[in-house]
C-alpha cells in the first residue's frame, strides 16, 4: 500500500505560479510512475502530467511549456510546478502512483486561479 498527500496547492492570479508537492510513503517510490491528474467542476478527470521510474516524462497538450513534472527518489516525492497559470488551470490537483494493475491516489490539493 502506498500513501500520497499532496501539498503547495492555493489561491493566485492569472499568470502566477504554484508548485504541488506530493509526498509518498514506504520504500519503492523509486519503482512507481507517478502522475498527476486534475478535475475541475463538472468535467471528468484528466491526466496532466506523468514521470515513469526511469525518468520519461509526458505532458497534457493544454499544459506543455508551462508545467513542469520532477521527482525526487531521495525524498519520495513528485513534483509539479506550475507557471503562467490560466483561470483553466483550476481544479482539484491529484497526486497518483502506479506500478503495473495498482494505482493508488492522494487525498488532492485545490488550485485556483482568478483575479
Amino acid at each position: 500500500q502506498v500513501q500520497l498527500v499532496e501539498s503547495g496547492g492555493g489561491l493566485v492570479q492569472p499568470g502566477g505560479s504554484l508548485r504541488l508537492s506530493c509526498v509518498a510513503s514506504g520504500s519503492i517510490f523509486r519503482i512507481l510512475t507517478m502522475d498527476w491528474y486534475r478535475q475541475a467542476p463538472g468535467k471528468q478527470r484528466e491526466l496532466v502530467a506523468g514521470i515513469t521510474s526511469g525518468g520519461s516524462i509526458s505532458y497534457a497538450d493544454s499544459v506543455k511549456g508551462r508545467f513542469t513534472i520532477s521527482r525526487d527518489n531521495a525524498k519520495n516525492t513528485v513534483y509539479l510546478q506550475m507557471n503562467s497559470l490560466k483561470p483553466e488551470d483550476t481544479a482539484v490537483y491529484y497526486c497518483s502512483a502506479s506500478r503495473f494493475s495498482a494505482r493508488y491516489w492522494g487525498q488532492g490539493t485545490q488550485v485556483t486561479i482568478s483575479s
